[in-house]
C-alpha cells in the first residue's frame, strides 16, 4: 500500500514539475496603473494564469503618451514584449505594416469573432490588409462627465443634468470653496475635455467631419466658435486644478474638492475602489447630458512576433483568454468599460453602465480620434490644447486659428 502511494505521489510530483516546466512567461505591457485599472488588469492575469501559463506583469507608470513610445522602441529594437496595449485604431499600423506584429486571423475566424464584436468598426481597426492583428477588448468612450452629487447639494443647487446647467452651478460651488472642474495635466486630457465638449455642443456629425473629413472649413466656421469659447470657460472653471494625472483628478471629485470632471468612462473605475455608488454617491452624463453618443474608442492588445513557438503558443492562448465571455464581464465591471462581445451577461450592470449599453443599442456612436486622424495629427492637437488650457492668454479665437491650420493639414 505504502509503494503504491509513494508511486501516486511520485507520478503527481512529475505531472507538477511538467506543468510548471510547459508554463511560458509572457510580459505584457500596458499603461494601466491607477486603483481601478490595477483592479481591472488583475482579471486579466488571473484568467491568463489559470491556463497553466504566467502573467508576467510589464505596466508603465503615466499614461498612453508616456508608455507608447517606449513599447514601440522596444519592438523596433528587437526587445519585443509578450504582448502590448495599443489603442484601437492607427497606433501600430506601421508595426503591423513592417510585419512586426503576430497575425491572429486564424484565432478570429475560429472564435467567430466577426459575428460578436459588436460594433464591428472596433475589429476594422485591428484589421490590416484582410488580416487580424490584435484583439479588442473594451469599448472606452470619453464622451462623460462625472459629478459629485453632495458637493451641488451641499452648495445648495440641483445636481446638473446638463453642460448649461452645470456652468451655470461654477459660480456657486466656486463661493463654496470648491473647483467647478477638475482637470489634469497630461497633455491628452486637455484635448479629450475640447473633444468631448465638440461633439456636445456642436455635435457628433461636426466631430466627424472635423476629425475624420478634416473639414477645415467646419473647423473655422461660427458652430466651432461656440465650442472654443465653451472652452475657455472650462479652462477658467479648471484653474484651480493643480494635479497632473486624471486619477488625481477624479479623486478631488470623489472627495469633494471638486465638482465634476470630463473624462473617459474609466473613472467609473476609480468611483467604484472608493465605494461609490452611481446614481447616489456620483452621477454621470454621457454627452454632457446634452448629445448623448458613445465613442467606439478603447483598448486592444498587440502581440509582437517572436523566435520562440512557446512563446507564439503563450500569445495565442492570451489572445482567446481576453476575448472570452467570462473574462470580457469580469474585466470590464472592474475596468468601467463595455465589453466587445455583444452576447455576454452584464446584470450586474451599474446606473452608469446601463446608461452606456443604452446607447450602444440605440447605434449612437462616433469613432475615436485615433481611429480618424493620424497620430502625428493627433500629437499637434495635444499641444494645441496643452497651450490653450494652460495659457489664459490665449484667446479662444486664436486658438480656432490653430486648430482649422491643423485641420487643414491633416492626415
Amino acid at each position: 500500500m505504502m509503494k503504491a502511494l509513494r508511486a501516486v505521489f511520485a507520478a503527481t510530483t512529475a505531472l507538477c514539475a511538467a506543468s510548471a516546466a510547459n508554463a511560458t512567461d509572457l510580459e505584457v505591457t500596458h499603461w494601466w496603473t491607477s486603483g481601478g485599472e490595477a483592479a481591472a488588469v488583475a482579471e486579466f492575469a488571473k484568467a491568463f494564469n489559470a491556463t497553466g501559463n504566467n502573467w508576467v506583469d510589464g505596466a508603465i507608470a503615466g499614461s498612453g503618451g508616456t508608455a507608447r513610445p517606449i513599447i514601440i522602441s522596444r519592438i523596433t529594437g528587437g526587445d519585443p514584449m509578450g504582448a502590448t496595449q495599443f489603442n484601437h485604431g492607427r497606433q501600430a499600423e506601421e508595426l503591423v505594416e513592417a510585419g512586426l506584429m503576430l497575425d491572429l486571423t486564424d484565432i478570429a475566424e475560429e472564435g467567430k469573432w466577426r459575428d460578436i464584436v459588436r460594433p464591428t468598426s472596433l475589429l476594422d481597426s485591428c484589421t490590416v490588409d484582410g488580416r487580424i492583428y490584435c484583439v479588442p477588448v473594451n469599448i472606452h468612450s470619453q464622451q462623460w462627465l462625472w459629478l459629485n452629487n453632495s458637493v451641488f447639494e451641499n452648495a445648495g443647487v440641483a445636481v446638473p443634468t446638463n453642460w448649461d446647467e452645470f456652468t451655470a452651478a461654477s459660480g456657486k460651488l466656486q463661493e463654496s470653496g470648491i473647483v467647478p472642474l477638475a482637470m489634469g495635466q497630461q497633455p491628452w486630457q486637455t484635448t479629450l475635455a475640447f473633444q468631448v465638449i465638440l461633439t456636445a455642443l456642436a455635435g457628433p456629425e461636426a466631430y466627424t467631419k472635423i476629425f475624420g473629413d478634416q473639414d477645415a472649413e467646419l473647423a473655422a466656421g461660427p458652430e466651432t466658435a461656440k465650442v472654443f469659447e465653451a472652452a475657455a470657460a472650462a479652462r477658467e472653471m479648471a484653474k484651480g486644478s493643480n494635479v497632473q494625472n486624471w486619477n488625481d483628478a477624479t479623486t478631488m471629485v470623489i472627495t469633494g474638492k471638486a465638482g465634476g470632471q470630463i473624462m473617459g468612462d474609466w473613472a467609473q473605475g476609480e468611483f467604484q475602489v472608493a465605494d461609490q455608488v452611481a446614481g447616489e454617491d456620483y452621477t454621470c452624463l454621457p454627452g454632457l447630458g446634452v448629445n448623448e453618443v458613445i465613442m467606439t474608442g478603447g483598448d486592444a492588445f498587440y502581440f509582437p512576433k517572436v523566435d520562440d513557438p512557446e512563446t507564439t503558443k503563450a500569445q495565442l492562448e492570451l489572445a482567446k483568454v481576453m476575448m472570452s465571455p467570462e473574462t470580457q464581464v469580469a474585466f470590464n465591471l472592474k475596468k468601467g468599460s463595455l465589453p466587445v462581445r455583444g452576447d455576454v451577461d452584464l446584470a450586474a450592470a451599474n446606473d452608469c453602465m446601463r446608461k452606456g449599453l443604452d446607447i450602444l443599442a440605440k447605434g449612437n456612436i462616433i469613432q475615436s480620434p485615433d481611429q480618424l486622424m493620424s497620430a502625428d495629427s493627433l500629437t499637434q492637437v495635444n499641444d494645441l490644447f496643452v497651450e490653450f488650457f494652460n495659457n489664459p492668454d490665449m484667446s479662444a479665437e486664436d486658438a480656432q486659428a490653430l486648430f482649422v491650420s491643423i485641420v487643414g493639414n491633416a492626415d
